[in-house]
């Protein structure tokens, strides 16, 4: 990584956006130029990077004029409006939002799974939602050696998934709680305090959530396995930082747990605590702040033949967002990916 780049990150006072800037600073990514990027409503606001203070720009459509690369964490409706004109201008987008993640000619990367979907990107790359991406990080070994024909997956997902207002929320509702005063919710539909939701995003006419049918599509897609077939509910619950995911699946030949140990501690991205003679397993709290995903309580299905049931906990705003578009830029660098290709 010898070249320095010019670097937006759209959205930047954000949670995710914050965390992208920190990101790039903490793996020394090459940058020569940060262009920190928000709505006007983030006006005389300012990021930290590299001992400087920065002040945030007013994200528009000739914001990325020069610019190599833009990491954007700005919400699907900027992503769309701004992500095209940034690919004009010739600066790779990295978008963390829903935008484009299903468009067919747009890669859907976690660097631990699918890299090579990069190679010819036309100027646009979606990163995965949060509670995707450490599935399938923990899944691909699997899926790799004895193949996967169902997952069922639960999820258990932190406030900082909806953003800083949530996180205030959880903390507000707490504290209104134990000095016998009446929480307000205004975030979620309900009181998110000593409770746990199972509504995230809005409902389809299936019965599912798009935050539930976000995880089967892009399961399939990341994978290249559109036949396999995923049920996911997904669950809010009162956790800062730090998505927690029962996953139980059925594969193709028999995989015992030692042997799916044995691949798991070996993969890439992956922390196997698994030792519950100690009580060691994977919980939100060890997430936060960490950059693997942890896997354990992995056990066989009594139910099937050949199921496996696996406890996966990654930290939403690092691997689930933040590091994840980092890592994709990193092989874009390495690669020569950059600029987009006009092929």
């Amino acid at each position: 990584m010898s070249k320095k780049l010019k670097v937006a990150v759209a959205g930047a006072t954000g949670a995710v956006g914050r965390e992208m800037v920190k990101t790039l600073e903490g793996r020394d990514f090459p940058v020569e130029t940060l262009v920190p990027l928000a709505s006007e409503r983030s006006i005389g606001k300012s990021v930290e990077f590299r001992g400087k203070t920065i002040p945030v720009q007013v994200l528009s459509e000739n914001s990325f004029n020069g610019l190599d690369l833009a990491l954007f964490s700005a919400g699907a409706g900027p992503s769309r409006q701004f992500a095209p004109a940034a690919a004009k201008a010739g600066c790779t987008v990295v978008d963390n939002s829903s935008a484009w993640r299903m468009e067919p000619d747009i890669p859907l990367v976690v660097p631990e799974v699918n890299p090579h979907a990069l190679r010819g990107h036309t100027g646009i790359i979606a990163n995965p939602n949060c509670s995707t991406i450490q599935m399938v990080v923990a899944l691909k070994p699997i899926y790799d050696a004895v193949g996967i024909r169902r997952i069922v997956v639960s999820t258990y997902q932190a406030v900082s998934g909806t953003g800083q207002k949530a996180i205030e929320e959880l903390s507000r509702q707490v504290q209104d709680l134990l000095s016998m005063k009446d929480p307000e919710a205004k975030v979620y539909p309900h009181r998110i305090a000593f409770n746990c939701l199972p509504h995230i995003d809005v409902f389809q006419e299936n019965g599912y959530t798009k935050e539930e049918m976000k995880m089967v599509n892009e399961t399939r897609k990341i994978l290249e396995a559109p036949h396999i077939l995923v049920s996911a509910t997904t669950v809010r619950v009162p956790v800062f930082y730090g998505h927690s995911e029962s996953i139980w699946v059925e594969t193709e030949k028999k995989l015992t747990p030692d042997q799916a140990r044995d691949l798991l501690r070996e993969a890439p991205g992956i922390r196997l605590v698994d030792d519950v003679s100690k009580n060691q397993y994977p919980m939100a709290i060890d997430a936060a702040g960490r950059d693997e995903t942890l896997v354990g309580r992995i056990r066989e299905d009594i139910s099937c033949e050949n199921g496996l049931v696996l406890w996966v906990v990654s930290d939403n705003i690092r691997k689930g967002a933040a590091l994840n578009a980092v890592q994709i830029a990193e092989i874009l660098v390495e690669k020569g990916w950059l600029p987009p290709s006009r092929g």
